[in-house]
């Protein structure tokens, strides 16, 4: 019972986390690079701030980025930054050649502008791309209760020119994908 408590308490961390890191900036006495990184430090005086949070240690954050699930967060050294999905930065990525099929989930009413205009970040920052069939429809589930998986040439979408990049073990990400490199599955 204990460790479902806490992993609900790191769940809930997780989501301010992400209003802190990439949603909302703004609105917390925190300053972020142009790669989206803020000192620990800062991130730590913030929660201990928040009577929701006094509770939070490092250690927590370092358990928030082990939960199953996608990872959303990155540390490196004494930064913290989320990996994507930012409303206010743009963070950069090195570039990666990608596995020669991705996959991407979305709901059966975006089809038609998918086979129009192709596949474009929208409200996002990239397109996101998994690794998977299955967790692209994992993904799209929390957008619509029916997804369409759609299986995207990458490799030859990458040998046109689409660069890819790789924050996490299985999302790629891109800043567009032409109607001729996907297919429906």
């Amino acid at each position: 019972m204990q460790d479902r408590h806490y992993e609900a308490r790191l769940r809930k961390l997780s989501r301010f986390l992400a209003l802190l890191l990439r949603h909302r900036p703004e609105r917390f006495p925190i300053s972020m690079d142009a790669e989206g990184y803020a000192e620990l430090d800062a991130v730590m005086k913030i929660l201990k701030g928040l009577p929701n949070f006094r509770w939070a240690t490092r250690a927590d954050i370092e358990a928030v980025l082990a939960l199953p699930g996608r990872k959303r967060f990155e540390i490196v050294g004494e930064r913290i930054r989320a990996l994507y999905g930012h409303s206010v930065i743009r963070p950069t990525y090195t570039p990666v050649a990608p596995p020669a099929v991705l996959y991407h989930g979305t709901a059966p009413e975006n089809l038609e502008a998918i086979r129009c205009e192709g596949l474009r970040p929208m409200q996002r920052q990239y397109v996101h791309l998994a690794t998977t069939p299955e967790m692209a429809r994992s993904i799209a589930l929390r957008h619509t209760h029916e997804p369409v998986i759609l299986r995207i040439d990458a490799a030859r979408a990458h040998a046109a020119g689409v660069v890819f990049y790789h924050p996490e073990e299985n999302i790629y990400l891109c800043e567009a994908v032409q109607t001729e490199f996907i297919t429906l599955m």
